[in-house]
């Protein structure tokens, strides 16, 4: 799922070269407990460490919800996370109607809620939980009459609730885009995808910490999967990569 954020980031970072876990193998994340999610975390931060890596970029809004103010705490090293994009979504409705199409891990954490009270005052906020769409991603699967049936039971009463921002709040919906806008048809509603931001803040905070290459003319990406590599493979090609991608398949950590 995070391959939508690596897919930004290499837009607005060209010169860095990227180390990229997935953890296909215990996907979804979103329905695991927060313990769960923190233990996992914790050990994908500490193969990351390995590496020498001088930023990570938590690219799934579970994650995020349920770990990061820890591994803030845990690991001296500069953290991004994924914010659930109802502010921008809230600031510029006309109808007064979101929608928000998430993981269930994402729409009970309080950073989600915290952001909702503040920002969507008056607004009605129309939430449902994305139920099987991780593991159709993971499987590459984007363009079957299955995930369509999916999507439209989704999308459809948000449509008719005149909602007129979608909030992607998972980084494996983007790939879904497609067949969501399908969906949607003429109605006019603005589709948010969280992961252009990040990268412009990732790209913000190199600078900051005087962090970012610009030299590097030949970026390394390197990709490590607990999943199938073959999937990962074919996902990788979705981000529109032009540099040979090193894809390695690993155990469980």
């Amino acid at each position: 799922g995070g391959l939508s954020v690596f897919k930004e980031l290499k837009k607005y970072l060209p010169s860095e070269s990227f180390i990229y876990f997935a953890d296909s193998i215990n996907a979804p994340y979103g329905s695991k407990t927060s313990e769960e999610i923190l233990e996992l975390s914790e050990k994908i931060v500490k193969f990351l460490l390995v590496y020498k890596v001088k930023l990570i970029v938590v690219a799934c809004n579970t994650v995020t919800a349920h770990a990061i103010k820890t591994l803030r705490e845990n690991f001296s090293i500069p953290f991004v996370g994924m914010e659930p994009a109802v502010k921008p979504a809230a600031l510029n409705t006309k109808t007064k109607h979101i929608g928000v199409l998430a993981t269930a891990g994402t729409l009970k954490g309080n950073h989600f809620a915290q952001t909702t009270k503040t920002f969507a005052n008056g607004i009605y906020v129309h939430t449902q939980v994305g139920e099987g769409l991780v593991q159709a991603v993971e499987s590459g699967d984007f363009n079957s009459q299955n995930i369509r049936s999916i999507l439209q039971e989704y999308i459809v009463p948000m449509v008719k609730q005149n909602i007129d921002h979608l909030v992607l709040g998972c980084t494996h919906y983007p790939f879904l885009c497609n067949q969501i806008k399908e969906i949607i048809g003429q109605k006019k509603i603005t589709i948010i995808n969280p992961a252009e931001p990040v990268a412009l803040h990732t790209k913000n905070l190199l600078r900051r910490f005087n962090l970012q290459c610009n030299t590097n003319l030949h970026p390394r990406y390197q990709f490590f999967t607990t999943g199938e590599k073959t999937i990962m493979e074919k996902l990788i090609l979705q981000t529109n990569i032009k540099t040979q991608p090193e894809v390695f398949k690993i155990k469980p950590l």
